[in-house]
């Protein structure tokens, strides 16, 4: 059975992990979001110089994560991670409406690069716990994902910190990649 469930997981996802990047502006909420996949758990956590990754089992399939540092200075050396990339998480944080023309520039910027050609983007509308967070219909719009015609995406509202959004999202992004 084991050879079997082998066998087939490899037919479908090649070498056994699906890698995963995620990115987004500093203080988004990205590193927050991968501890809560991999430990399920909060912790302080501090601005991302460089990256962070973690093995994340998630529904029996095994994710290579990848949280890349957001801030200004990092984001052009984003480009050095996309190849042999599955998907991207796209965190916004949603009471940052001052930022938003930004976070849509990085997200645009990102999309046209040809490593990431035709890969799924899933985008938190994250800090949906705080007060005056943008609900997740002001956050598409504000990015403009309506305009994305060449991948498959999706947006979801999120509170990394309490966990919210997370499996809903994530489920969409395993489903998609299961079937392509």
């Amino acid at each position: 059975m084991g050879v079997l469930f082998s066998r087939l997981f490899s037919t479908l996802f090649g070498k056994g992990e699906i890698r995963i990047l995620i990115l987004g502006l500093d203080n988004a909420g990205k590193t927050t979001l991968l501890y809560k996949l991999q430990l399920n758990q909060v912790i302080e956590t501090v601005p991302t110089i460089g990256f962070n990754v973690e093995t994340v089992n998630y529904n029996n399939l095994q994710l290579q994560v990848w949280d890349l540092g957001g801030q200004g200075t990092i984001r052009p050396y984003w480009r050095c991670y996309y190849p042999n990339t599955n998907a991207v998480i796209y965190v916004i944080d949603s009471t940052d409406v001052d930022r938003m023309d930004t976070a849509k520039q990085e997200m645009i910027t990102m999309l046209q690069e040809s490593d990431l050609k035709g890969v799924p983007l899933l985008v938190f509308a994250n800090k949906q716990d705080m007060p005056g967070a943008l609900s997740e219909v002001q956050v598409s719009q504000m990015l403009g994902l309506s305009l994305i015609k060449n991948r498959q995406w999706r947006i979801v509202k999120a509170s990394a910190k309490l966990g919210e959004g997370i499996s809903e999202g994530l489920d969409w992004l395993i489903a998609l990649l299961r079937d392509s």
